[in-house]
């Protein structure tokens, strides 16, 4: 998600803790940044595409004044190529307040054109600006504060978002909300202090206090007031943030798994979106620690088969790698387990390229393997999220995947960025090859930007509190079958792993089809069957076995988009429709927050399952 600062302040000024805030939250990776400063009649806005050094140097340019009220954003462009007009923060029209915005509004559409029929011009392609204008227009209809129009406004809006804004007029307001996306406040008798994330509130105080969904929260020094959207007054308990070594990555969730669950979202941009190129309708698969990542045309060109080699989660994404690839870039793919490929004395011609994909990058099996493929002649590359590990240094081209440290042993956001990065190898390689066109190219990066929007509504809380139910229900179930088929097969693999790796329960992935071809004996009552099924050239297909298992008695959970087989199930867990191409990465999220729940509902360790290690290290 993108990164949200503000503060109010007795005295001094707002605008370095305000960079100092946006700098905290670099991590999470954005195309653009600016800030806004309250001031007499009005509000002072520079914003800039590009790094935090862009604006800053606009600040020292044309600097505002001093300003004890303001508030910060860094973002990653959905609505709207990144430039300068299209970044943060916005304004109404009489620029009497300035707002920022984290998520997506999903009637924007709806709403620009009921403004614009009364007069308003819009100067962004955002879906943030409608919600600026229609802050103004509540103030100009009569709303006593900012906090009473953010809530009148916001009960026109449909969506989930993270906003904060603010506005300096008879008395300085800092209003924040939450539906989705995080947010979380602080105050001290010397100011009030907001973020999307407690790394940006640290310096200023340890308590805490952590928006829920549906809160709008009016800050001031000293002072915050919680209210949910019909004005009723909320309390929201302040937790204190130690910040022990050992715990300090936790953040406010309770388990390193989740956490990761959650950063999902921002997984997608960094590993993705700096790398679109949407005016070739192509990818760069580089990295500024790596350059190009040896990603030539010519490379690419001469490949005749892709051969995958990759050890657990790492291996499912090679298996989507291999659909992925043979779909876009018609290359074929082979896909084997590294510990297996290392001993078979595989046959190998010397235009292949040995992809070995790893999250830390010194898997030793993983290694092994790619070390055979470069003797045997073949190109050595990888897909990894650690930029010096030896896998990278010893492959000749690398798309790193930019997920940052994976701490819970279950996988979770590493095997996203590794499905995201292989989407992109697939565009790049077919753009190379002549394969895909400027047209067609164009299609693939633009879904893989709008994904971010459907991934940060499968986290939301009410889709989360469905999984909890979900998982409440079955987790005295005899075992678990998961199915799947086509592109989402691999997914259905993930999703045994991660119930078996975190609540010891028996699961078994299996491709739909081959289901009557063994694995039918098991279903019974009490047998958990969840199936995998999006829209797609195959949905039909897995319909079939959502009927042949409701048929002997089995539960059936159903993840995706496919309407009629989320009809026939059991259970329903409905996954926003996206392009078959990129359908996994949204439906491996209820799989994983379906492992979770179980687990934590059995008191399992989930950060530190049984017998298992983070990086396997030795064969």
């Amino acid at each position: 998600m993108c990164g949200i600062v503000g503060a109010v302040l007795t005295q001094g000024s707002v605008l370095e803790g305000l960079i100092e805030g946006l700098r905290v939250l670099e991590y999470r990776g954005y195309d653009s940044a600016g800030v806004a400063l309250g001031l007499e009649g009005g509000v002072a806005i520079r914003r800039r595409a590009g790094r935090i050094e862009k604006l800053e140097a606009a600040l020292g340019e044309s600097p505002p004044a001093d300003s004890q009220i303001g508030i910060g954003h860094t973002r990653w462009a959905t609505h709207g190529p990144p430039t300068d007009a299209n970044a943060h923060p916005h304004t109404d029209g009489g620029e009497r307040l300035a707002l920022v915005h984290n998520g997506i509004i999903e009637n924007h559409g709806e709403l620009r054109a009921e403004l614009e029929a009364e007069g308003v011009a819009f100067k962004s392609d955002t879906d943030t600006e409608a919600l600026a204008h229609l802050l103004g227009r509540e103030l100009d209809n009569g709303a006593p504060t900012l906090a009473e129009a953010m809530r009148r406004a916001l009960s026109r809006v449909h969506g989930y978002y993270a906003v904060a804004a603010m506005r300096f007029g008879e008395q300085r307001e800092l209003v924040c909300a939450r539906q989705g996306p995080p947010i979380c406040v602080g105050v001290t008798p010397e100011g009030a202090f907001l973020g999307s994330d407690v790394l940006a509130l640290i310096p200023h105080t340890r308590e805490i206090v952590f928006l829920d969904d549906g809160d709008v929260c009016e800050l001031a020094p000293g002072h915050l007031r919680v209210t949910r959207l019909d004005g009723t007054e909320v309390e929201r308990a302040s937790q204190h943030v130690s910040w022990e070594e050992a715990d300090a990555g936790k953040g406010v969730y309770p388990h390193y798994m989740l956490k990761e669950i959650h950063e999902q979202p921002d997984v997608l941009a960094r590993t993705a979106f700096s790398r679109i190129d949407e005016e070739r309708g192509d990818v760069l698969l580089g990295h500024e620690e790596l350059g190009d990542g040896g990603w030539s045309d010519a490379l690419l060109r001469d490949v005749s088969r892709v051969q995958v080699a990759a050890c657990g989660t790492a291996l499912h994404a090679g298996y989507i790698a291999r659909y992925l690839i043979e779909g876009l870039a018609r290359v074929p793919v082979d896909a084997d387990y590294a510990s297996e490929f290392r001993y078979r004395d595989p046959v190998l011609m010397p235009d292949t390229l040995a992809l070995a994909i790893s999250q830390s990058g010194e898997t030793a099996d993983t290694l092994a393997a790619q070390r055979l493929a470069r003797e045997k002649g073949c190109t050595p590359a990888a897909i990894c999220n650690v930029a010096g590990s030896t896998l990278v240094r010893e492959s000749d081209a690398v798309v790193l995947t930019n997920a940052g440290p994976e701490i819970g042993v279950a996988s979770t956001k590493a095997f996203v960025a590794q499905v995201i990065a292989a989407y992109l190898l697939a565009v790049r390689m077919g753009r190379a090859r002549g394969v895909i066109d400027q047209a067609r190219g164009l299609e693939l990066v633009r879904d893989l930007r709008l994904l971010r929007p459907s991934l940060e509504r499968l986290l939301s809380e009410e889709h989360v509190s469905e999984i909890q139910a979900v998982a409440a229900r079955h987790v005295e179930a005899k075992g678990f079958l998961f199915l799947g088929r086509g592109i989402n097969y691999p997914v259905a693999l993930e999703g045994a792993l991660k119930l078996k790796e975190i609540s010891y329960m028996h699961a078994e992935g299996y491709p739909a089809g081959e289901m009557k071809h063994g694995p039918i004996a098991l279903i019974e009552p009490g047998m958990s069957t969840v199936v995998v099924n999006s829209r797609g050239g195959v949905a039909d297909k897995v319909r079939s076995n959502v009927e042949q298992v409701r048929a002997r008695g089995g539960q059936v959970i159903c993840v995706g988009s496919d309407p009629e087989s989320l009809d026939l199930a059991d259970e329903a867990i409905v996954v926003p429709e996206s392009s078959e191409w990129l359908s996994p990465v949204l439906n491996v999220i209820p799989l994983q927050l379906l492992s979770y729940e179980i687990a934590r509902l059995r008191g399992c360790d989930i950060d530190k399952p049984r017998n298992l290690a983070k990086s396997v290290t030795v064969e």
